[in-house]
């Protein structure tokens, strides 16, 4: 496939920063744990990543107005690259005392990081033609997972050769690189289509998100989604591990890394077979969300480790198959001018949702058992591909 200089230096870019990313928060959860010895501390980063992140995508359409998206983009990572600067120079001074200050650089990245993911999904459009938008959406996804399997181990490797505080300063000049490579994108502008208060701004992708038939059905499939993929959270993926499986720690790697192998081979099958797709993205859809359900439930009812790691690789699979063609559905579904503040307002539900019910499933699992939750995953899922077969007519590219 035949890329133009602008994608190739956003998803340089915008990988550069991924593996920044991954390494930051291994230095971080490193930090907390050694200093704190509490697995509770260690947890609390995700749950301060994924409140920032919603309260960056609620507001982000306030600096949409203000700035165009390329430099909305550079310049979040130049303030990451900022604030990791400032944690380095912080990290010698840790202790006890003051370690709750790493929650504040925490979720400062995290607010950052919350403008830069919707900005990025609104300029791929812009960059490429619309013919190879759902090629363009596999790659990217697929050097996406490619990095998140990677990194987590590399970046736990590099522990044994280097200080956490080395790591962040190798995950700040990674942060630079990739601000100076973003910064000579082509200019994109954001251009509401009349002047507005801030509360209009700030609603603006809800109303827009609220009148598509299109994107109030994608709503409806991400939020049941995202219920049912926190069954897949570290915490809860260990539990069934060690009480339904009654295998040791190697196993929920394993079975956490096979799910990531299949996130990568779902994209890698979107991407070779996009042609294909295009013609049928709605079946598509479909097909991935009732074949994870039946997987995640069969996942859930398995004795056998050997099995759950199968089912777990075919979960990641037939998720990418559906999500895929998903996020195609929704670059289009819109004029390229609204997609900003539509995908500021998908990512606040998704990051409001996961926050909500991934502490939900956990008493949920409490409750009625491990096995239990994974079953309701399953279920959740049936119901997002019986959406997905209802709304086929409008599952469907338009540009």
């Amino acid at each position: 496939m035949k890329l133009n200089r602008n994608f190739n230096l956003l998803l340089t870019g915008q990988s550069l920063a991924n593996i920044g990313d991954v390494l930051y928060i291994v230095s971080i959860i490193y930090m907390i744990f050694e200093l704190t010895g509490s697995a509770t501390a260690a947890a609390f980063v995700p749950f301060t990543i994924t409140s920032s992140m919603f309260i960056s995508n609620t507001l982000t359409p306030l600096l949409m107005q203000r700035f165009n998206l390329k430099w909305l983009l550079a310049g979040s990572q130049m303030g990451k690259t900022v604030l990791l600067i400032g944690l380095a120079f912080f990290l010698p001074q840790l202790s006890l005392a003051n370690f709750y200050g790493l929650f504040l650089v925490i979720s400062l990245v995290a607010l950052l990081d919350g403008c830069a993911n919707p900005v990025t999904q609104s300029l791929i459009p812009n960059y490429v033609k619309s013919e190879q938008l759902l090629k363009t959406n596999g790659l990217t996804e697929t050097v996406t997972q490619l990095i998140q399997t990677a990194m987590w181990f590399v970046g736990s490797s590099l522990l044994i050769w280097l200080s956490a505080n080395e790591l962040v300063w190798l995950t700040a000049g990674l942060f630079l690189v990739s601000s100076l490579l973003l910064s000579f994108l082509e200019r994109v502008d954001f251009t509401p289509s009349k002047a507005q208060g801030k509360w209009k701004q700030i609603t603006e992708g809800w109303q827009t998100v609220s009148t598509s038939p299109v994107l109030k059905r994608i709503v409806w499939i991400d939020v049941l989604e995202t219920i049912a993929g926190t069954v897949w959270i570290a915490a809860i993926l260990y539990v069934f591990v060690s009480d339904a499986l009654l295998a040791d720690e190697k196993w929920w790697g394993f079975i956490n890394g096979a799910f990531f192998l299949g996130l990568i081979a779902g994209s890698l099958f979107c991407l070779r077979f996009s042609d294909w797709i295009e013609q049928k993205i709605s079946q598509f859809i479909f097909l991935g969300a009732i074949s994870s359900s039946l997987v995640t439930i069969f996942f859930g009812l398995t004795n056998l480790p050997m099995l759950a790691l199968l089912f777990s690789f075919l979960v990641g699979v037939f998720g990418q198959i559906k999500n895929i063609p998903q996020q195609t559905v929704v670059q289009t579904s819109v004029p390229k001018a609204q997609l900003p503040t539509v995908f500021t307002t998908l990512g606040a539900i998704g990051t409001g949702t996961f926050g909500i019910a991934s502490l939900l499933m956990g008493v949920l699992a409490d409750a009625f058992g491990i096995r239990g939750v994974f079953i309701l995953s399953g279920i959740l899922l049936s119901i997002v591909s019986l959406i997905a077969y209802k709304g086929r007519v409008l599952l469907w590219r338009t540009v």
